[in-house]
C-alpha cells in the first residue's frame, strides 16, 4: 500500500479478550488499524492495545455497550476520529446466559440480556456501520469492505441448558444472510462465522467437560479451538478472500457439526 494511502481501520467488538482480541491482533497483523471495543476500560483491554500496537498497527479503545443503542454513534465516531474511515466492523461482543439449567427455568432476566446485547445490540450497530460505510467514497484505495458476524455452532446445534444464547445466535444468524443480502451489490462484503468448542472464558466453566466429550470423538479434529482459529477466517474475510461469499456460514469448529455415525 502505498505510504500516502491510509491505512484501512476495523472495529472490533468485545476485543478484550478471547476471540476478539485474537481478531483484533490478527487483523492488525494484515494492514489494519484497530478500533478496539469493550463496555468498560479494563487491565484486559490494556493488554490487547498493546498487542496490537505491538504489530505496528494503530490501536485506540472504543468504550462502549453495544447493547446501548444510543452509544452506537459515540463508538463509531471514536473510530472515524481516530483513523477516518471504517472497512471492517467484526460483531463478535456477547454475553452468555446468567446460568445454565432447565430450559423450564429460564428467566425473563437472562432471556432479555441474551437477546438484548447478541442480537439486537449487534444488528443496530451493523446498521449503523453500514449507513457510515455507504457515506465513505469506495475509491480510495482502500482494504475491502467488510462485516464479520461472529455467531456459534449454538446458530444451528441446540443446547437445552443454554436455550436463551441459542435463539439469540440462532437470529443472528439470520441476521448475516439479510446484511449479506442488503449490502451485496454495495461491494461491502458479509460473513459469518460459527465458532464450535473454543477455549475461552465462556467455556471454562464447563472446559474439563468439553475435552473429555472432544477425546471420545465429539469433534474430529482431537482438541479444542484456539480464538487464532476463528481470526484466521476473519482475517480471510476482512481481507477480501472470501469475495464471492454472501452472509454464509463459516464454521470453524473442529468437525463438530459435521453429520457423522
Amino acid at each position: 500500500m502505498p505510504s500516502d494511502t491510509p491505512r484501512p481501520a476495523a472495529l472490533v467488538t468485545g476485543a478484550s479478550r478471547g476471540i476478539g482480541r485474537a481478531i483484533a491482533v490478527e487483523l492488525a497483523r494484515c494492514g489494519f488499524d484497530i478500533a478496539l471495543n469493550a463496555r468498560s476500560d479494563s487491565a484486559a483491554l490494556g493488554e490487547a492495545l498493546e498487542l496490537v500496537a505491538a504489530t505496528g498497527a494503530k490501536a485506540i479503545p472504543a468504550i462502549g455497550d453495544i447493547g446501548d443503542l444510543d452509544g452506537h454513534a459515540t463508538i463509531l465516531n471514536t473510530v472515524y476520529a481516530g483513523f477516518g474511515n471504517l472497512r471492517c466492523l467484526v460483531n463478535n461482543a456477547g454475553v452468555s446466559v446468567l446460568s445454565r439449567g432447565d430450559l423450564l427455568d429460564v428467566t425473563l432476566e437472562s432471556y432479555d440480556r441474551c437477546l438484548h446485547t447478541n442480537t439486537r445490540g449487534t444488528f443496530f450497530l451493523s446498521q449503523a456501520a453500514a449507513r457510515r460505510m455507504l457515506n465513505e467514497p469506495d475509491d480510495a484505495g482502500l482494504s475491502h469492505r467488510s462485516i464479520v458476524f461472529v455467531t456459534s455452532a449454538n446458530a444451528i446445534a441446540a443446547s437445552v441448558t443454554r436455550g436463551e444464547y441459542c435463539l439469540s445466535k440462532t437470529a443472528l444468524s439470520m441476521a448475516a444472510k439479510l446484511f449479506g443480502l442488503r449490502l451485496a451489490r454495495e461491494r461491502i462484503g458479509v460473513y459469518e462465522i460459527q465458532p464450535g468448542l473454543i477455549e475461552t472464558d465462556m467455556i471454562a466453566p464447563s472446559r474439563d467437560k468439553y475435552l473429555a466429550l472432544v477425546e471420545e470423538g465429539l469433534t474430529a479434529i482431537n482438541r479444542l479451538g484456539q480464538p487464532e482459529d476463528v481470526a484466521s477466517v476473519a482475517a480471510a474475510a476482512a481481507t477480501g478472500r472470501l469475495s464471492y461469499t454472501v452472509g454464509q456460514e463459516i464454521r470453524v469448529d473442529g468437525g463438530l457439526l459435521v453429520a457423522k455415525f
